[in-house]
């Protein structure tokens, strides 16, 4: 499992989400509905979540952490995942690479 944030990813994490500079984190899941390069019926969430617990995947950017939880390995599993930014619809995308 891998995991990347671009620069315009971040920017925007930053801009709508009020970020502070350091100590802030981002939890990504699996949620139903949807559909993801590698996932039929399944999409990816977000929260905002400042205490990671034991991530499975993790990466820092501009001073905050980017994770996934132990609970939802069954949507990573095997899979690099950047997160990248749409300007035309203002919004994060994600695009998956089986590894």
């Amino acid at each position: 499992m891998q995991l990347a944030i671009t620069d315009e990813a971040s920017r925007w994490f930053h801009r709508e989400l009020s970020l502070p500079d350091k100590g802030a984190g981002i939890r990504f899941f699996g949620k139903a509905y949807g559909k993801t390069q590698v996932h039929d019926g399944f999409s990816v969430g977000m929260t905002r979540d400042d205490h990671p617990d034991q991530p499975i995947m993790a990466v820092e950017k501009d001073g905050v952490t980017y994770f996934v939880d132990p609970t939802d390995a069954w949507f990573f599993e095997n899979l690099a995942m950047t997160v990248d930014y749409d300007a035309h619809l203002d919004e994060p995308k994600y695009e998956f690479k089986e590894e």
